[in-house]
């Protein structure tokens, strides 16, 4: 699957490292501050501001918002309305098959999510988090 991935600042390493461990082909990063245009993070190129997500829609399957701030990644998923948003899952993170993700999530390495636990759209659920049985998780939470 190719992956744009929106934000390039510390939490966007996680997302990025996550990506690349559960072997995804990350095209491109895009990031507000024009200071990191041209450079890379973890080796991929961090392209240019965020609304040039329009120029992916053809060249990636799916987008993901590595920004950390609750308010900011929800403000971000209103105006990226209609992109199709990944779900990402760390190959050592554990989810039951009963467990829910809503899309745009992010499973974390140690990550455990138990049986009929639900999780929102665009929620963090951290390294090491451990989200029990029947436990409902937000959207934007972290």
């Amino acid at each position: 699957m190719r992956l744009v991935v929106i934000g390039a600042g510390g939490h966007a390493k996680v997302v990025l490292a996550t990506a690349l461990e559960a072997g995804m082909e990350v095209v491109a990063l895009l990031d507000d501050d024009s200071e990191k245009w041209g450079s890379n993070l973890l080796g991929i190129p961090i392209w240019g501001p965020v609304v040039a997500f329009q120029t992916f829609l053809e060249r990636a399957d799916k987008f993901i918002l590595a920004i950390g701030d609750n308010r900011t990644r929800k403000k971000m998923s209103t105006l990226m309305e209609g992109v199709d948003w990944a779900t990402l899952i760390h190959p050592r993170a554990y989810v039951h098959s009963s467990a829910r993700l809503g899309e745009g999530t992010v499973v974390f390495a140690g990550a455990v999510v138990q049986p009929e636990a639900k999780i929102g759209r665009h929620a963090i659920v951290n390294t090491g988090v451990v989200v029990e049985h029947d436990c409902r998780v937000g959207d934007w939470t972290h």
